[in-house]
C-alpha cells in the first residue's frame, strides 16, 4: 500500500470513527445520573472546610470533595446513552477520612507518588529518611500525603475547579514547603483534564499524579479482565518483590507486560512470569514511547460490554497500570457494591518509581525558582469495538 492511499484510509477510518461517536452522544439519558448529596461530604478537617463539587462539561458529569482533591464520581454514557459512575468511590466523607480499605481512592498524590526504596535518598550530600507506610518502603507520600489535607479551593466554574495547597515544609520530614495549584476541567470533548504546577523552597523530588479507580461497566463488584488495553509503550522498570525498582530498563518483548497491541487484561494475568508474580498481577511503571515533551496518547482502556473507552493523554514519561490486585470485596463501594478483586484499576501519569534513587531514571527533583509541571488528561468515548487497536 502507498504512503498515499494508506493515509486516504486512515483518515476514512477516522472520520468514521468520529461520526459514529457524535451520532452516539446524541442519545445520552442524564435522568441515570444520581448525584451524591452535598451535606454527605460536608464537614471541618483540621480546622478547614470540606465539601462536595459537581461539575459537568461535555456528556461528563463529575463530583469531587477537596479532602484530597478527590474524584468521587465520573458519569458517563455507554454505547446506548445510558449513564454509569465508572469511577470507584464512597459515599460519605467519613469513609475517606477513616479509611478501612483503599485509602488512595480517586485521590492526588504526593510529594511522590509511588514507591521510594527503604523510603531514604540523598540529594545535595543530605540523606533524608522519610516514613515507611509499605512494606518498609514511603508510598504515595506517606502517612500525610497531599491525599489526606484539605485542599483550598481557588477559583469554580461549572466545569473546573482551581486547587491550592501549601504543603508545609517538614510534614513526614519531606524537607521543603510545596505549593501545589491543581486545576480540574471538564472540557466539551469528553476530557477530564488535570494540569499541575508547584514550587518549593528547598530542593526534594516531586512527582504527583492521580489515583482515580476505574471499571467502565459501571459496577465496581465487576471484574475489569475483559477491559481490553493497549499501551504505548515497549519497555518497562521491573520491580522487587516489594515492587521496587531493581533500577534496570528492560524491553516489553516477550513479556505478558507488552499492551503495544490490545489484549484484555485477563488474558496473560496469570502466565507465570516473575514480575507479574511480584507485582502480584499487573502493578507496573511502563516507560511511555513519547515522541515530544507535550501531550500524547498514552494508553486506551475498552469495555466490550458497554462500549466504554477512555484515553490516558500526558507529558509524562511513565505510566503505573494497577489492576486492583489487593481488592478483597471486604469494603464496598458507594452504590454497596463490594470492591473485589481486580475490579478497578488505575493509569496514574507520573514520572517513574523511585527514580531519586535510579541513575539513569527520571529527573525528580525539584529546586527553589523551578516550576514543576504535569498535565494528565482522561478522555471518554464509546464505540462497538476497540478502536485503532494497533
Amino acid at each position: 500500500m502507498s504512503i498515499f492511499v494508506e493515509e486516504v484510509f486512515i483518515m476514512k477510518k477516522t472520520l468514521l470513527y468520529l461520526f459514529s461517536c457524535v451520532a452516539a452522544f446524541a442519545g445520552c439519558k442524564q435522568n441515570d445520573i444520581q448525584l451524591l448529596p452535598a451535606e454527605a461530604f460536608s464537614t471541618v478537617v483540621d480546622g478547614k472546610n470540606v465539601e462536595l463539587y459537581t461539575l459537568r462539561g461535555g456528556d461528563i458529569t463529575m463530583q469531587v470533595t477537596n479532602f484530597g482533591a478527590r474524584v468521587v464520581s465520573i458519569w458517563t454514557p455507554d454505547r446506548d446513552g445510558k449513564y454509569a459512575d465508572v469511577c470507584t468511590g464512597y459515599e460519605n466523607i467519613d469513609k475517606y477520612i477513616n479509611n478501612l480499605g483503599e485509602r488512595f481512592l480517586g485521590a492526588s498524590i504526593g510529594p511522590v507518588g509511588n514507591r521510594i526504596g527503604k523510603g531514604t535518598y540523598t540529594l545535595d550530600g543530605e540523606t533524608v529518611q522519610l516514613p515507611l507506610n509499605n512494606d518498609g518502603n514511603t508510598l504515595h507520600g506517606g502517612f500525610v500525603g497531599v491525599d489526606m489535607m484539605v485542599w483550598d479551593v481557588l477559583e469554580k466554574t461549572d466545569s473546573s475547579l482551581v486547587f491550592g495547597l501549601e504543603r508545609a515544609a517538614g510534614i513526614d520530614n519531606w524537607p521543603g514547603k510545596l505549593s501545589i495549584k491543581m486545576t480540574y476541567t471538564l472540557t466539551s470533548g469528553n476530557e477530564f483534564r488535570i494540569d499541575y504546577e508547584a514550587q518549593t523552597d528547598k530542593a526534594m523530588p516531586v512527582n504527583l499524579t492521580n489515583h482515580a479507580f476505574f471499571n467502565l461497566t459501571g459496577d465496581s463488584s465487576k471484574s475489569i479482565l475483559d477491559h481490553e488495553i493497549k499501551i504505548n509503550a515497549s519497555r518497562t522498570t521491573p520491580v522487587d518483590e516489594l515492587l521496587i525498582p531493581t533500577g534496570e530498563i528492560v524491553s516489553l518483548d516477550g513479556s505478558p507486560l507488552d499492551f503495544r497491541t490490545a489484549k484484555a487484561i485477563g488474558r496473560d494475568v496469570n502466565v507465570e512470569d516473575q514480575q507479574l508474580a511480584n507485582g502480584h498481577g499487573y502493578d507496573h511503571n511502563w516507560c511511555l514511547d513519547k515522541t515530544c515533551e507535550g501531550v500524547e496518547l498514552a494508553a486506551r482502556l475498552y469495555e466490550p460490554e458497554s462500549g466504554r473507552i477512555l484515553e490516558v493523554l500526558t507529558d509524562q514519561p511513565g505510566l503505573q497500570f494497577y489492576c486492583g490486585n489487593f481488592f478483597d470485596g471486604t469494603t464496598t463501594d458507594k452504590f454497596g457494591n463490594p470492591i473485589g478483586f481486580r475490579c478497578s484499576l488505575a493509569l496514574e501519569t507520573q514520572k517513574w518509581p523511585d527514580s531519586i534513587n535510579h541513575e539513569g531514571f527520571c529527573d525528580t527533583v525539584l529546586r527553589p525558582g523551578e516550576e514543576y509541571t504535569h498535565t494528565c488528561i482522561y478522555r471518554f468515548s464509546r464505540a462497538d469495538s476497540m478502536p485503532f487497536t494497533n
